[in-house]
Order: C-alpha cells, then structure tokens, then sequence
C-alpha cells in the first residue's frame, strides 16, 4: 500500500491507542469479508495481501492441489493448479490471484464498516489490558461531568462513571477537579472494559496511608484492619515490625501534618489510629476510644458453625460506666459499629452496674467460671481523673 496509507494507519493507532499489527489485521479480514460478499462465497479461504510498492491491496484465494477436485472452494486439480504455477505438485497450497479489476474502490465502500467495528473491538482490548493488572490500586482522575446520580471521571484517556453510592456522602464535585479514585475491579463486557472505581472504599484509605507514609510504603508499619464510615469517621489499626518505631506517631506524623494530608484528599473524613494488639481485651478497648472502658467479658472467641449449621460470629459483652456510655456508643451507632468492624466481635454493651447479674447469668449457661477482664480497678470509675492531694496534706497525713 501506499506510505500514505501506512502513514494513515500509524496516525489512527497513535488516537485510538491500538498496535498497528491489528489495525492492518482489520483490513485483510475487511477486505476478504468484502470479496466473499460481492465475488465469491463465505466457504472460500482468502488472504488479502498488503504490500507497500503496491497501490492496490492483493486478494488471494487459497487452494489445494488434489488429484480428484471433491470441493471447488477448497480444492484445485492438478492441471487447473499449473495454471497458475507451474511447478504444483500435489499436496500443495497455492494460491490464485483473485483480485478483481479496480476492486480498491469497492472494497474502501464494502469494508468501512468492518474496519470500524474491528477498531473498537481493538481499542476495546487495549484498554482492558491497560487496567485488567493494576486492580487494587489508586488512581488519579479528573471530573468532567456532574450528574444528579452520577460523576463522570477521566482516568488516563478512558471515560469512567463514578457513581452515587462510590462516592464520599457530602463531597462537592466539580468539572475539572482532580481525585484519587480506587480501582477495584476491571471487567471486559460488551460495551468494552468496564472500570469499577469507588471513593468510598476501604481499601482507598489504605492506598492513600501508603502513599503518604514511607514507614507503611516500606513495610515497617502495618495496616492490621481498617474500618470506615465513608465522609465521616475510619478507625485504622497498626503495629510496628521494630520496636524503635511508634506507629501511631509515624502515621500521624509531625503535627499531624501525614495523616492531614489523608484527610484533606477524603474531603476531612476523621481518620483514627490505633495500635494494634493481639489480646483481644486490648484491641476491642482501645478500638472503643475516646470511651473509658471498665471491663470486657469474652462470650465467644471463635466464629463457628452451631448444631443447626448457622453462622455464630466472635461475641464480647462490654462494660462501661453510664457517663461514658454515650461516646463508646457514639453518634448513631458509629463508635461502636466501627469498633465492631475493625475487631471482628460483635460488641454488646452494658452498664457496669450490670457485671455482677451479667456474669453469674453467663456462668449458669456455661457451667463454669467466667473470666472477667477489669480494665479499670473494681471500686474506680471509668473515665474520671484521680485527683492528687496537695503534697503539704499528703505530708501531715504521712507524719499523723
């Protein structure tokens, strides 16, 4: 073909984002879908040839020698076969110089529309292969479009919708502002790849505490469990592979100044650290913070299956005094279901005026003694200050 047509080609690969290989691949199966139609049958096998030193594409119909012709589409005698070439022997593969006389015309007219479809089944797999190995990761795109239901993103080229329910509940959205988006899923469907993105994931505070902090970014500091309200509240636990490093502090950082700058790209979302814990006591109280918690009482320690095969999940009873019941509970429910989520045991709160009742109740069911976890010493309330005596009192008593 001509280098302008090659040039053409290069051009259209450049735009849409596919290999030149399958743009001219599109061609020959346009072209030989063409000829079929206007020449000859769909039974045929035909090779359309694209040559550079030549104007016209080449169609080329591939045939057998035979020494007993049983299909005419497929099958050549040997006489017919030196015709063409005149050293065919039987057994082989020729091919027959088929193309019609100023054929350039028709097959540009018969073959558009094929090209056209073959491009965006291409493009199509491009771009899956573009994102199909980077799920789970953070992306930065641009707004440029607000719906009522729906915000419509541009994520390096590729048009993606985020929807109502991905998005952080109160967020402004504007065209042309830039967001950090976490990918998902990648899924190839008939209307192309399809990116399934979300702003409300758990996993995008966890990309972004990666990204912002290098002790996480290189593995000294762990994300145990996350567990997120979107726009309003996630509790982040983590714990340190060396002992030199505080984790708390290096994911807050300076001033707060990292764990701002996580805050600020979730639209000012609260983000909580805490240190992780292996005993379950510990974890499920500081999980409870900013409440003081008087003391826990482990129900159920493994999720198991019980005799009618239902699911009974992990269950722990917590005690806390009536003042410091409303913030361990939280605004909705929030403190306690966030809690419940980053522990993995469903929590259950009491008054602490109900340990006694609460204990002997569970040890009647149970036949045994049950181990109650005090985290505040029986007779001291949860919550309030000891106040210190003046050091002149505290020496008269002594010398009494």
């Amino acid at each position: 073909m001509r280098a302008s047509f090659i040039a053409a080609i290069n051009q259209l690969c450049a735009e849409r984002n596919v290999k030149a290989d399958d743009v001219l691949e599109a061609v020959r199966q346009a072209i030989a879908t063409a000829y079929r139609k206007d020449y000859g049958n769909k039974e045929q096998e035909i090779r359309v040839v694209l040559r550079e030193d030549q104007d016209m594409p080449s169609v080329l119909l591939i045939k057998e020698v035979v020494d007993d012709v049983m299909n005419e589409n497929f099958e050549i005698s040997q006489k017919d076969a030196r015709r063409a070439k005149p050293d065919a022997e039987v057994g082989d593969e020729i091919e027959i110089d088929v193309t019609p006389v100023g054929y350039g015309r028709i097959a540009a007219q018969s073959a558009k529309q094929v090209i056209i479809q073959k491009l965006q089944e291409s493009e199509k797999q491009s771009l899956f292969e573009m994102f199909k190995d980077r799920e789970n990761e953070l992306l930065t795109a641009t707004v440029t479009k607000v719906e009522p239901n729906w915000v419509t993103l541009e994520v390096e080229g590729m048009t993606v919708s985020l929807p109502w329910k991905e998005q952080i509940p109160g967020e402004h959205y504007y065209t042309g502002k830039r967001i950090r988006v976490y990918l998902d899923k990648v899924e190839l469907t008939g209307k192309g790849p399809q990116l399934r993105i979300s702003r409300t994931n758990a996993s995008l505070v966890r990309k972004l505490l990666e990204l912002e902090i290098p002790e996480i970014r290189n593995g000294d500091v762990l994300i145990m469990g996350i567990a997120r309200d979107a726009g309003m509240r996630s509790k982040v636990a983590v714990k340190s592979n060396d002992p030199r490093i505080d984790p708390i502090g290096a994911c807050v950082g300076q001033k707060g100044v990292r764990i701002q700058s996580v805050m600020e790209e979730i639209n000012g979302e609260r983000v909580d650290m805490i240190e992780w814990s292996d005993d379950p006591i510990k974890l499920i109280s500081t999980a409870l913070q900013p409440a003081s918690i008087s003391a826990v009482i482990i129900v159920n320690g493994e999720t198991h299956e019980d005799e009618e095969g239902r699911i009974v999940k992990k269950r722990a009873a917590v005690f806390v005094e009536e003042a410091q019941r409303p913030m361990a509970i939280g605004k909705k429910g929030q403190n306690i279901r966030l809690a419940t989520q980053l522990t993995g045991y469903e929590l259950d709160m009491y008054n602490y005026e109900e340990l006694p009742a609460f204990k002997a109740k569970l040890a009647e069911l149970k036949g045994e003694e049950v181990e109650v976890v005090m985290l505040v010493p029986e007779g001291e309330v949860a919550g309030e200050e000891v106040k210190e005596e003046p050091k002149a009192e505290a020496e008269e008593k002594k010398a009494e």
